[in-house]
């Protein structure tokens, strides 16, 4: 998959660096749509001399090509995620975790909201809220 991130990296006429490998990969190994910050925490032992600011510059980069893509839940700051496949999100309001949702019918929505809109659909952002099982236990 490596391979195929530094060729996708190379056409786009963007090199191909060990940490922006690190940063894709952190990416596509997790659910958990980390923010940049959360990334540069969990990259600053691999990388010491890496930069919160070379994060930022590496999700845009990352996200203009389409290989990640840029979430706001209605936080200070976004998140990213590697699966890039319209899809929606909840978000827990309490602990602010993230998590996708499963088995919504993204192209029926799109159907709909164009019919009934006449417009022409080019994506969607869509979150739900409330809060995760664990935080429901403590209410």
């Amino acid at each position: 998959m490596e391979e195929n991130v530094a060729l996708l990296l190379k056409k786009s006429g963007i090199k191909a660096t060990p940490q922006r490998l690190a940063i894709y990969n952190i990416l596509k190994s997790t659910k958990s749509h980390p923010s940049a910050e959360t990334i540069y925490k969990g990259l600053s032992k691999q990388f010491p001399t890496m930069s919160l600011a070379t994060v930022y510059k590496t999700l845009g980069l990352l996200s203009r090509i389409g290989l990640i893509q840029e979430i706001n839940v209605g936080e200070d700051s976004f998140r990213y995620d590697a699966n890039t496949a319209p899809h929606p999100h909840i978000v827990c309001l309490k602990c602010k975790r993230v998590d996708d949702v499963d088995g919504y019918d993204v192209p029926q929505s799109y159907d709909t909201v164009a019919k009934n809109t006449h417009y022409k659909i080019l994506s969607h952002q869509l979150y739900f809220y409330g809060y995760c099982p664990e935080c429901k236990k403590g209410e």
